[in-house]
């Protein structure tokens, strides 16, 4: 195991109890694979990276972890810093309004975990800029295993847990651990138009029953996802290549 492995593990203050119940493996195992004495899986690495919101290259050590920075309003961008996504405040509010309205809705709901969270905030992002070509958040969703992952929902959910918006917890869905965020505070919606906000209701109207793996299947489907290659952020631009699958605009007939 690297010591890359070991510092990105460090680094996010993940435990070795928590580790174990995000690959889905014993505590043993983990401290096996902490000393070398194991090599974690493909499978579990995925897991691992879809957790953290980055690609399972960046786990392996095979490309430099992307940092992400929430921008303040006063904050300035320095150029010299390379493999960071900076993210500027506006997104970082609707991110933070949109993760609290969306959980204020359905976070209660059995079905709805970290995964279905993480399809709800693509599809959105995606979906209302094939309809208007403009961005909702405008978040940065790289392909992974399981489906598109929003880089910045670590850092955004940190920042709101430390700031007493949202709350984590840990249930059981079925037999597997599942990783909920219920909200604390009621969003602030003068941060959305009304067309964004009928947008969101929409998606959650649509999507908010189904299951992690429905969606996981269902963003398989997606031209964006198809088309870029794992580990790689998903341009917007692709979804003007969207078969009737996914697709949720009319176009006319040339």
């Amino acid at each position: 195991m690297s010591n890359k492995f070991k510092g990105l593990i460090k680094k996010h203050k993940i435990s070795q109890s928590e580790l174990a119940r995000i690959i889905e493996v014993s505590r043993p195992t983990v401290i096996k694979i902490l000393a070398g004495e194991r090599e974690i899986r493909k499978s579990e690495a995925d897991k691992l990276a879809m957790n953290l919101g980055i690609s399972t290259s960046e786990i392996f050590g095979e490309t430099a972890e992307v940092e992400v920075i929430l921008e303040k309003k006063s904050s300035k961008k320095n150029p010299q810093l390379k493999q960071r996504i900076s993210v500027p405040a506006r997104n970082v509010e609707k991110f933070k309004n949109a993760l609290l309205y969306i959980t204020q809705k359905i976070g209660a709901l059995h079905n709805v975990g970290q995964t279905v969270l993480y399809k709800i905030l693509y599809f959105c992002d995606f979906d209302y800029y094939e309809k208007y070509e403009e961005q909702l958040i405008g978040a940065t969703y790289i392909k992974n295993h399981f489906g598109p992952t929003p880089r910045e929902f670590s850092a955004v959910v940190k920042e709101m847990i430390e700031e007493g918006k949202i709350e984590e917890v840990t249930t059981k869905y079925f037999s597997k651990d599942q990783k909920k965020y219920l909200p604390v505070q009621n969003p602030d919606l003068s941060v959305f138009t009304g067309r964004e906000l009928q947008h969101i209701d929409e998606e959650i109207a649509r999507l908010g029953h189904k299951t992690a793996k429905e969606l996981s299947d269902f963003s398989h489907q997606d031209i964006p996802w198809i088309s870029t290659a794992f580990g790689e952020d998903i341009p917007y631009e692709a979804v003007f290549y969207r078969t009737k699958e996914t697709s949720v605009r009319t176009y006319e007939k040339d």
